[in-house]
């Protein structure tokens, strides 16, 4: 469901983020596709150097149909940012591609908390952010951070998936699917 960035998806890519419903929202904005391609080879050079964490959302059959990134790593904290192609919006794609990644920040690149700044305007992405059961608003447990986001007339919400609240729901979510199991066997 996620793979390194290449190169040879921008054309896809650039068409998917060009959409009015999805362009807003993106961080790395980019009015042509040449200017898409350069965006992706300095993020995948910021990905060699340790800056950031990039991935290409994929379908079932392996078609590029967004990103999801991890950008500004501090501390071994960073922030989340994820977009889908409109036709993918719906579909499901979302919370499997976000767990796939939180695993690999979480358990194979050490990465200790993920923080999402979401627009107050994109109701489409609060909603999600609030449907995982591993996200806490961090409204006032990061109060200085918000004060400093909203600082030049932005008006964002911040949520966080700290390791350990996404390991906990990891294991539960691991003990019920053995329940099942061993119930159907028995």
């Amino acid at each position: 469901m996620l793979r390194k960035r290449d190169l040879e998806e921008c054309h896809v890519l650039f068409e998917l983020m060009s959409h009015p419903d999805v362009f807003p929202f993106v961080r790395q904005k980019a009015y042509s596709y040449e200017e898409y391609l350069f965006l992706t080879k300095q993020t995948m050079e910021a990905e060699d150097q340790g800056e950031l964490i990039s991935r290409t959302i994929l379908d079932e059959w392996q078609n590029p149909i967004g990103t999801i990134n991890l950008f500004d790593i501090s501390d071994n904290t960073g922030f989340l940012g994820t977009w889908l192609g409109k036709p993918y919006h719906g579909l499901g794609y979302n919370r499997p591609a976000k767990e796939q990644f939180f695993s690999e920040l979480f358990y194979e690149l050490n990465i200790e908390s993920v923080i999402m700044k979401i627009n107050s305007k994109n109701t489409r992405s609060q909603k999600a952010a609030e449907k995982l059961p591993y996200v806490v608003s961090a409204n006032d447990t990061r109060k200085t951070l918000l004060e400093k986001l909203n600082n030049n007339g932005n008006n964002y919400f911040l949520y966080e998936i700290p390791k350990d609240l996404y390991t906990l729901h990891s294991l539960r979510s691991s003990a019920i699917e053995e329940n099942q199991d061993d119930r159907l066997e028995a």
